[in-house]
Formats: C-alpha cells, structure tokens, sequence
C-alpha cells in the first residue's frame, strides 16, 4: 500500500481538492511530509491519518481555526477526539432516524393510513433542539442546574402541544425583534426594553420546569449571556452591544 502522495494524489483519494490542501497548509492545519526536489508537497501516513481527522470534524460543521486548537493543543488525544466525533455522528444518525419517521407518518396521515397526533407532529424537531442544545451546553447546564431540572425542562418540550410549539417559536422572534428596537431607543428603563424582558420571561418559562423562574435566576441567566461568547454572539447579530442591553434591561426588570 502507497505510503507517499503528492498533493494530486492525496487529492484524488480523499475528494478534497488541491486547492483545499495548499489552504491547509497556509493555515498551518495540514503540512506536507516534505517537499520534493521538484517542488512538489509530499505527504505520508500521518498527514494522511491528520487529513482524515480533519474531514470528520469538517463534517461535524467544527470551524477550521476551532479544529487547529484542538488539533495543537498539548494534551489532544486522537482516540478520545475521535469517540467523540463518532458520539457526535451517531446523535445525528438519531436525529434523522426520528425525522424520517415523522415524514413518513405524515405521509400515512396524509394518505390516511394512520392519525398523527399534535405533539408527534413536532417529534423530530423538538428533539433535534434538545439534541443539539445538550451537544452545545450539556456539560455546564448540568453541573449548574442538575440532572432534574435539565431532564425536566427537556420532558416539557417533548411534551408541547402544537399551538404551544408554535407559541414558543412566536415569541422568540418577538423578543428580537421588541429588543431591536428598545436597543435603538438606548434606554435599558425604557418601556419597549422592559416588555422585551418580559417577553424573555414568558419564553423561559415555556421551557423551564415549573417553579423554577424566579428573578434571581433570571438574573443570573442574563449575566451569563453577557460571559459566554456563544450567547454574545447570538445577541449581538441584532447589533453590537445588544447583549450587554438586554442584560442591563433585564436587572431593571427584576428590581421592580
């Protein structure tokens, strides 16, 4: 078995184009073995196996400067990374599993071969948010709130009728488009700020175990949209320094 490639042949046998690989290379994520006295990149089995690593974390949608840091980090271990990409694979693998059962129950419906009920029309969708939101921020929600509080809140969307599903859906565009337009006012006081958090606050609670709102958390909860550049990011599609907004928004809200 060829133990050698030149950047042509890697890109034949891998389906990634040469121009790919001399980005690669620019990024400093996939050198070549070494170059040839011709000039040509030569690769060998490790920047193969590299490669390969690569293209899975590609397809798990992973950023390319992201994939770097974890690849150049001192204590990167190929064979956990790649347990947790096959986690990661097989979650999607459920998650179309459920989605083309619900495509094909809606077809049954549709030809009247069975009766869909509301909440199973919504199965695959909701379960690829909880999915996809215990992949994202599972570890720290649990450590934060507890195992029973996250299991619960998740049972509850699980458990939304459709008219509750499409509530939902209904007043997350709301509250950007209300936060929108308080943030141009740039008065956190404001009363369009203050319905924007209160809109925040029907949504929460749509979500989380019943109880469990209290001024406190949500708060807490505001503070921590402003630490975590994911939710920083989120808010501040809106604008720059919408987070910080909806933060300050939300304590006046919570004094009264």
């Amino acid at each position: 078995m060829k133990k050698q490639y030149t950047v042509h042949e890697l890109a034949t046998i891998s389906g990634v184009s040469v121009r790919t690989l001399h980005y690669y290379d620019e990024l400093g994520l996939l050198y070549p073995m070494c170059i040839a006295e011709n000039g040509y990149r030569i690769y060998g089995s490790k920047e193969v196996d590299k490669l390969q690593q690569i293209l899975f974390y590609r397809e798990l949608k992973v950023p390319l400067k992201r994939i770097k840091d974890i690849m150049d980090a001192p204590d990167y271990d190929k064979a956990k990374e790649l347990e947790k990409q096959l986690q990661q694979l097989l979650l999607q693998k459920e998650q179309l599993e459920l989605l083309i059962q619900n495509i094909s129950k809606t077809i049954g419906t549709l030809k009247g071969e069975n009766v869909m009920s509301d909440i199973e029309k919504f199965e695959g969708f909701k379960q690829k948010m909880i999915d996809d939101n215990e992949n994202e921020y599972g570890k720290e929600i649990r450590e934060k709130y507890g195992d029973e509080i996250i299991d619960a809140s998740y049972a509850k969307v699980k458990g939304m009728s459709q008219k509750q599903w499409e509530e939902a859906q209904k007043l997350s565009e709301q509250i950007l488009v209300t936060l929108k337009e308080a943030f141009e006012q740039g008065d956190p006081a404001s009363e369009l700020a203050q319905k924007a958090c209160d809109l925040h606050r029907q949504w929460l609670c749509m979500f989380w175990k019943e109880g469990t709102y209290s001024k406190e958390a949500h708060k807490a909860l505001a503070e921590g949209y402003v630490a975590d550049e994911r939710f920083t990011a989120y808010y501040d599609k809106i604008a720059p320094g919408c987070t910080k907004f909806l933060r300050d928004a939300i304590a006046v809200y919570c004094e009264q």
